[in-house]
C-alpha cells in the first residue's frame, strides 16, 4: 500500500541574485503578485514570497558573500533551490523518515507549533525538500500577511 502524501506544497524556493531584477520577471511577465517581503540576517538571506495564481514562489537573494544562497549561486546558478511542504505533525514525521533512512540535513523549532527540517537532495534525487509547520517556515501562514499589515 501507498503512503499517503507526506503534506501540501507551500512554496517553491528559488535562489536569484537580486529580488529586485527577478521581480521584473516573475511581476511583469508571468502576473505574480507580491505577498510579502522579509530578511532573515541571521540566516544570511532575503525573501520576497509571490502569489502565482494560487502557487507560493519564494524569491531569495544571499546577504552577503558568506551566505549558503551565495555559495549556492556560484556553483549552480540562479534556479530552483527547494520545495517546501506544509506537514502536520511534522516534528514527528521527521523523525519517522530518520527511522526510514532518509537523510536529514537540518532541523528547527521555532515555536511549539512551528517546526522545519530539510531532506538532503542526496536522499531526494536531487532536491533540497524543506518540510515544515507554522511561521516562519510556510508562506501559507496568516503570520506573514498580519506582520506585512503593521
Amino acid at each position: 500500500m501507498a503512503n499517503p502524501p507526506i503534506g501540501k506544497l507551500d512554496h517553491i524556493g528559488i535562489a536569484v541574485k537580486s529580488v529586485a531584477e527577478a521581480r521584473k520577471f516573475f511581476e511583469g511577465v508571468l502576473g505574480a503578485t507580491l505577498q510579502f517581503e522579509a530578511a532573515n540576517e541571521a540566516a544570511g538571506f532575503t525573501l520576497a514570497a509571490f502569489d502565482l495564481n494560487g502557487l507560493s514562489i519564494e524569491l531569495l537573494e544571499p546577504l552577503g558573500a558568506n551566505s549558503f544562497l551565495h555559495k549556492f549561486l556560484e556553483k549552480r546558478g540562479e534556479g530552483m533551490h527547494h520545495l517546501t511542504f506544509n506537514v502536520p505533525n511534522c516534528k514527528s514525521k521527521t523523525a519517522d523518515l530518520k527511522d526510514q533512512g532518509v537523510r536529514i540535513v537540518d532541523e528547527h523549532e521555532w515555536s511549539p507549533t512551528s517546526f522545519e527540517s530539510f531532506i538532503s537532495p542526496r536522499s531526494s534525487h536531487g532536491v533540497l525538500i524543506q518540510l515544515g509547520s507554522g511561521y516562519p517556515t510556510l508562506n501559507s501562514d496568516p503570520t506573514w500577511t498580519r506582520k506585512k499589515a503593521t
